[in-house]
């Protein structure tokens, strides 16, 4: 059974940084590419970046480019999204998503196993 646990969320201060992990079980990551997405209140999910399966291509919203980075640990099972810079809008419960296929992408309906969410919020 495919689970995705996502964790280190927090409140930080703008300018802080945090590092979400998105822990995985049921599968072998090798062969997964892995999306995090994030949901706003009274917004839509929005992709914010992903990774291939290899870990050779990785991809960014444009919002988050040069701020936020994306790798994975497949020994560990483990993918990861270090923030920093953060701004008030990152705002968000932040997800991570899993596909058996070696290319990724930000859209939604490309993944078919979800976690369940972290919560990520900017504030002074």
């Amino acid at each position: 059974q495919l689970q995705l646990v996502e964790s280190g969320g927090g409140l930080v201060q703008p300018g802080g940084s945090l590092r979400l992990s998105c822990a995985v079980s049921g599968f072998s990551l090798d062969y997964y590419a892995i999306g995090w997405f994030r949901e706003a209140p009274g917004k839509e999910r929005e992709g914010v970046s992903c990774i291939s399966s290899s870990g050779g291509y990785t991809n960014y919203v444009h919002s988050v480019k040069g701020r936020f980075t994306i790798s994975r640990d497949n020994a560990q099972n483990t993918v990861y999204l270090e923030m920093n810079n953060l701004k008030p809008e990152d705002t968000a419960i932040y997800y991570c998503a899993a596909d058996e296929r070696p290319s990724c992408s930000l859209v939604t309906y490309f993944y078919n196993a979800w976690g369940q969410g972290t919560q990520v919020t900017v504030s002074s």
